[in-house]
């Protein structure tokens, strides 16, 4: 089926970007934004009594010697080392200073992935811009019960923000600028995927993934079609309502199928 090569094929390209991202301190790396609990190395040329391991504190400083408190938190890596700099050569302490910064280990930008992924957890963006492909990337990718929609949630400006994103839109469409750049303390999950449920007189009864606008007749041929005792006048969908009260519509062929719906096909009594 087309869903199953779509699926094989978003796959193949998660693999492809976990294996072929920029290196921890490549050129796109350097752009990451330090934030508190990171731990930072920092060296300057020629000079390594200035060399210091240290944790960026929760208002986002590190003490750093002859220099004292140096606010780092919020600052790229690039904009930090030149900061070091900056004071150490106002400072007269060094002519030319050459700095370097090393992220040790990443603590301060990080996004939880929930839900349906092959790898559930916290993942540190050690990239700036990183987006929510990357991300599930490095949670491995749906799992073969997750759902084509994801929801992320977090802030934006200081207000809450959520956003629900199709894959396929990402992938088929081509639509990129629902790809969203993730920040810190985001929350992707994935939902499991939309079921309904097909028994009675057919030849492969059980669940189906419900894709969209899946009629009664789709799903009756995605389960083998009718047995011989089967009959579409027999034929019951048990659909819960708002309400929590099932109730049992006698449907046309043609009528589209909804989440959690129960498809029953009674046996013809000729």
């Amino acid at each position: 089926m087309m869903f199953f090569s779509l699926r094989r094929w978003i796959a193949a390209l998660f693999l492809l970007l976990t294996f072929t991202g920029v290196g921890a301190q490549g050129t796109t790396a350097r752009e990451y934004v330090i934030g508190p609990g990171d731990v930072v190395r920092i060296n300057v040329f020629q000079s390594p009594d200035l060399t210091l391991e240290t944790r960026v504190n929760e208002s986002g400083s590190v003490t750093y010697p002859l220099l004292g408190q140096v606010q780092l938190g919020g600052l790229t890596i690039v904009q930090a080392e030149k900061r070091i700099a900056e004071g150490l050569r106002s400072g007269n302490f060094v002519k030319q200073p050459q700095v370097s910064i090393l992220i040790v280990q990443v603590r301060g930008n990080q996004v939880s992935v929930l839900g349906q992924v092959n790898r559930p957890g916290r993942y540190p963006l050690e990239m700036a811009n990183t987006k929510l492909t990357d991300l599930l990337a490095m949670a491995g990718g749906i799992a073969g019960t997750g759902a084509d929609t994801i929801v992320v949630n977090g802030t934006r400006g200081n207000k809450p923000f959520r956003a629900e994103v199709s894959l396929p839109n990402i992938f088929v469409s081509g639509k990129t600028s629902d790809d969203i750049v993730l920040q810190n303390g985001d929350v992707v999950y994935v939902d499991r995927m939309p079921t309904v449920y097909i028994y009675g007189e057919v030849q492969r009864p059980g669940a189906l993934r419900l894709e969209r606008n899946l009629t009664v007749m789709q799903a009756l041929a995605t389960g083998g079609g009718l047995t011989q005792r089967g009959t579409e006048r027999g034929l019951r969908v048990h659909r819960r309502g708002p309400d929590g009260k099932v109730q049992v519509i006698q449907p046309t062929m043609e009528d589209l199928l909804r989440d959690g719906d129960v498809v029953y096909v009674r046996e013809s009594l000729f």
